[in-house]
């Protein structure tokens, strides 16, 4: 597929009516704005949007969510007995399935879009339906209170996650459900409904523990399938069980506090207390073993650290102790920034990851975004890539989203506004040229990568707006 250039770029925007965008990149590189020192951007850092081309790209993105995001929600179908919302429109690869995380943030997405259009009707639909994937998935639960990453309308568990082994190397669904039932309460103003189900919430967790926490007490994945970052050096291609990945730890600690608030909602004290207590576990956790004071940076830690002297050299002393039971795997994913994103991190952890790596444009820092891996990684590649994705550099719009986020959290605003110029850019001129949206893009010329009319988290654009 052609990459695109600056001068592409504004002939699409010129073409399709959106002036106003194309004004603002005209504009040039332009001088810095607001508390970011010039010697701290990046070359590839374009002027801020002016308040009209911003207005203009919202409402271009505006248009084309309102046409096709609606077709998300399903009705009920198959063993899927109650309205859920699907990953893809209708007829497309997937549209029969209901996966983990991609429902948590179709459903952010689609709960902004109906309050930024002010259609109640699609208020209530995506309340609906995001209340029902949760009962949808909470329904196909195993009995050791494993749920599967993926249902369909005709198959429960087509990944066979719920296998009784113990413990179970196939992976079960990312910790989210605690984020998307809080999620769909705020919404609909209602936690009534949740609270026949909050026990297998917590059978959920409880599995967890039970099958994948390490001797750290951090979790680890099974194996490498459905991780999320599909292709995640630090667990792709790993041994079964090795992995405390940052994604993974950063949203059970997310979910669990989403899970205390609803035990606070529910009435329901000692599990409020006890939730809580866990999240503040895991963060103490994650800041000792995941934060690495020499590069500043959060890293996924390997857990097969093990003394076997005893049985390699039997009868021998074997003198000093092993003080460590885990090392950090520094490679620079993405999510190093996720504790940001979680309001984790320290005012200066958070200080470190944005100065010496989120602005830097030999790691992180491009003209579209954050790249998914460090450029300065020998993994590092844009190569186009179906199953596993590829996150080894490419950006994810997710991945542009939780750094924003972040950004957000801890102040940085110009830089929280850069990004979401960046993320607006980007999809405009795909929107623009295609006619609709892709999965992953290159970070330097914006060009689509994958999978044309993806919608789901790219829909999280519209938080940023």
């Amino acid at each position: 597929m052609k990459s695109f250039s600056r001068r592409n770029f504004l002939a699409g925007m010129a073409i399709t009516g959106v002036t106003a965008l194309g004004d603002a990149v005209q504009q040039g590189d332009g001088a810095p704005s607001g508390d970011m020192p010039a010697s701290r951007l990046p070359p590839t850092r374009e002027a801020p949007l002016s308040p009209a081309a911003r207005k203009a790209t919202a409402e271009r993105l505006l248009a084309y969510f309102q046409k096709v995001a609606p077709r998300l929600l399903r009705p009920a179908q198959g063993i899927l007995r109650h309205p859920s919302i699907s990953p893809s429109l209708p007829g497309k690869a997937y549209s029969t399935q209901l996966w983990d995380w991609d429902t948590l943030w179709t459903s952010r997405g689609l709960f902004r879009l109906a309050h930024l259009t002010g259609d109640h009707k699609l208020l209530e639909r995506v309340g609906r339906h995001a209340q029902g994937s949760l009962l949808n998935f909470l329904e196909h639960q195993g009995d050791t209170g494993r749920i599967p990453i993926m249902t369909a309308v005709d198959n429960p568990d087509p990944l066979g996650c719920l296998v009784e082994d113990c413990p179970n190397y196939r992976n079960q669904a990312k910790p989210v459900f605690g984020q998307l039932a809080l999620l769909a309460a705020d919404q609909t103003g209602d936690v009534r409904w949740l609270a026949p189900q909050f026990e297998k919430l917590l059978r959920f967790y409880g599995s967890w523990d039970l099958g994948n926490q390490s001797k750290i007490g951090l979790l680890v994945w099974g194996d490498d399938v459905g991780i999320g970052d599909d292709n995640d050096p630090t667990t792709f291609g790993r041994p079964f069980f090795s992995s405390a990945n940052m994604l993974l730890n950063s949203l059970y600690y997310q979910d669990l506090r989403a899970a205390a608030e609803l035990a606070r909602r529910l009435n329901r004290p000692r599990d409020q207390k006890h939730l809580r207590q866990r999240a503040d576990e895991q963060s103490r956790r994650m800041q000792k073993y995941c934060w690495d004071p020499r590069d500043r940076f959060y890293y996924t830690v390997d857990v097969q650290c093990k003394d076997r002297r005893g049985e390699l050299l039997p009868g021998i002393s074997p003198g000093m102790p092993m003080s460590w039971h885990c090392l950090p795997m520094r490679i620079q994913m993405f999510t190093g920034f996720l504790p940001m994103w979680c309001s984790m991190a320290t005012p200066q952890q958070a200080a470190d990851l944005v100065q010496l790596h989120y602005l830097n444009d030999q790691t992180f820092n491009a003209a579209y975004g954050v790249r998914s891996l460090s450029k300065q990684e020998t993994m590092y590649s844009l190569a186009r890539s179906g199953n596993p994705s590829n996150w080894l550099g490419p950006i994810w719009i997710i991945a542009n989203y939780f750094v924003w986020q972040g950004l957000k959290n801890y102040g940085y605003e110009t830089d929280a506004v850069d990004l979401a110029d960046k993320t607006l850019r980007l999809l405009a001129s795909d929107l623009a040229a295609t006619g609709s949206l892709n999965e992953y893009y290159d970070p330097d010329t914006g060009a689509p990568l994958s999978h044309k009319g993806f919608v789901d988290w790219n829909m999280l654009v519209l938080e940023m707006l």
